[in-house]
């Protein structure tokens, strides 16, 4: 018993040395020589260390995060960058004078709108100073900015009241979206007291109280070329007709057009070393553009389309001409056709003026209006009918109002009829009868309405000529007494004979007039002796008996 005791405590001390180790140096309760090596590490130090667990949980970096596309934002949202106004200093801009643009900027949109380029086109009006590009960062929405762009106005300007500034705005938003947006600023212009020109210098007056003289205002001199009138020949223009355009062009400027050149369809004209505004008074070997003007409807024949007119005066006016082609492809309606004239002033200033005419392209039914047969021998007096028919020989079906046939010193009746809507190829016919009056020629007209593409009522006239002759004058024939024949008995023809044209022509008026008008046939008479003269053979009287039988 002791025994076992003693053995249980010592296995007990001996787990207890294991599961407790002596702190500091002390050695362990138990140790096996043949393992312990200085080297050796103890038990606790093979937990991981403390370190290791957080670096397994942490979150990721703030940068690794996915920026949201301009696709993944709701619909609707983004920023929107309009003009709440604008204005000039000073107030009043004429032809050839400096100002400075007021532009304020407004962004109504939900998001914040950033790198904002503000591009000034130059025309008329040109941007001095910063080459016509503004810049801003960024411009928060319901936030607005005050932009300031310097100009300069041509002098080119004389007698327009009412110029125009283009603004293009590009910007972005901060999901990498991108904007454009283009603005027309009407600007008033401030024309000098009774001409219209550049704004010259005065004299300043003097603080007195007489007024001194100022210099008078001039104004330029430059030709101005209008198109005064135009026509075309034909006068209807259909796809696939050519025609002829006829322009009677007038200098109303004050001074003399040179070298002037017309651009049909739109072009330009360069100096050669200037602007070509004649602003500059720049000369030069430039010359005119005319390969992009637009001519899809209306082609020009015979020649292109820049034509050298020459010389015009002040106040005269010239007449130019150009044969043109409908396309085949164009659709009846209005169709603007843009012409510019490139000239020189007596200074080799250069300039263009664009102008734009109207023309009218229609596209009437093709018809043709005829007989379907011939109509015969026409004799006055007595009613013929008119065998008319109408064909549609377009290519597209055509609504058609009333056909109505007419004649000249004659009675008609049945000659009015409603067509409607004629397909292509269709035909329509009417048979009017005619009662002509007076032998001779004899017009009949035919007479189709329509309404047009521009919804005005039209007519189509066809004039076919016939010609009548005079009624055959019917003798009654007269028996062998010199009596006419009693009535009823009529006109019966021969015995075996055939009826004559004029047997039949009185049957038909009798018919007219509701007499009979049948062929009488004589009645036939008994049999009283035999048909001696018939037979060349003699006959030999038989028994009555037995018949007769001709002797051969």
């Amino acid at each position: 018993m002791k025994t076992r005791l003693f053995t249980l405590l010592g296995l007990s001390l001996l787990l207890l040395g294991f599961a407790f180790p002596p702190a500091g140096n002390a050695a362990p309760l138990f140790q096996e020589t043949a393992t312990a090596e200085p080297t050796a590490t103890p038990f606790p130090t093979e937990t991981p260390p403390p370190t290791l667990e957080p670096t397994a949980t942490l979150p990721p970096p703030p940068t690794e995060t996915p920026v949201p596309t301009a696709t993944e934002l709701p619909s609707g949202v983004r920023p929107l960058v309009v003009v709440e106004r604008y204005f000039t200093e000073p107030t009043g801009v004429g032809p050839g004078s400096n100002f400075t643009l007021n532009l304020r900027l407004e962004n109504t949109g939900q998001i914040r709108a950033t790198n904002l380029i503000i591009v000034f086109t130059p025309g008329d009006i040109v941007p001095l100073e910063t080459g016509g590009v503004l810049a801003y960062d960024a411009l928060n929405a319901g936030d607005g900015h005050k932009f300031l762009q310097p100009m300069s106005a041509s002098s080119t300007l004389y007698g327009v009241n009412l110029s125009t500034i283009v603004v293009t705005l590009t910007y972005n938003d901060d999901y990498g979206g991108s904007y454009t947006e283009t603005f027309n600023l009407a600007l008033p212009l401030t024309q000098p007291a009774g001409s219209g020109g550049p704004l010259l210098p005065t004299a300043t007056p003097s603080p007195t109280i007489t007024p001194t003289p100022t210099t008078t205002t001039t104004p330029a001199s430059r030709p101005q070329l209008v198109v005064q009138s135009y026509s075309t020949d034909p006068l209807l223009l259909k796809p696939g007709q050519q025609f002829a355009l006829s322009l009677d062009i007038v200098n109303t400027g004050n001074a003399d057009a040179r070298r002037i050149t017309m651009i049909l369809g739109g072009g330009s004209a360069s100096s050669g070393s200037g602007s070509g505004t004649g602003s500059g008074g720049t000369t030069g070997g430039g010359g005119v553009s005319g390969g992009s003007g637009e001519l899809t409807n209306f082609s020009p024949l015979g020649s292109s389309n820049v034509q050298a007119i020459g010389d015009v005066i002040i106040g005269n006016v010239t007449t130019v001409s150009q044969s043109f082609i409908v396309n085949l492809t164009t659709n009846p309606g209005a169709y603007p056709l843009k012409i510019s004239f490139a000239y020189i002033d007596s200074s080799g200033d250069t300039f263009v003026d664009d102008q734009v005419i109207t023309l009218l392209v229609q596209a009437p039914p093709l018809l043709e209006l005829g007989f379907y047969r011939d109509p015969g021998v026409l004799f006055a007096g007595q009613p013929n009918f008119l065998p008319v028919q109408i064909i549609n020989i377009g290519r597209k079906s055509a609504v058609l109002g009333n056909m109505r046939v007419t004649a000249g010193d004659s009675y008609i009746e049945n000659n009015t009829i409603l067509i409607g809507t004629l397909e292509s190829g269709g035909y329509f016919t009417l048979d009017p009868m005619v009662i002509p009056n007076v032998p001779g020629p004899l017009e009949i007209q035919i007479e189709v309405s329509y309404t047009d593409d521009f919804n005005q009522p039209q007519t189509v006239l066809q004039t076919l000529l016939l010609e009548v002759q005079e009624a055959p004058i019917i003798e009654p024939p007269i028996d062998e007494g010199g009596e006419f024949p009693s009535e009823g008995e009529g006109f019966p023809p021969e015995v075996g004979g055939e009826e004559t044209f004029w047997q039949k022509v009185v049957r038909f008026l009798k018919g007219l007039f509701g007499l009979d008008s049948g062929v009488q046939q004589p009645a036939v008479e008994p049999f009283t002796e035999p048909f001696t003269e018939e037979f060349s053979e003699p006959f030999i009287e038989a028994p009555k008996e037995e018949q007769a039988v001709p002797v051969p």
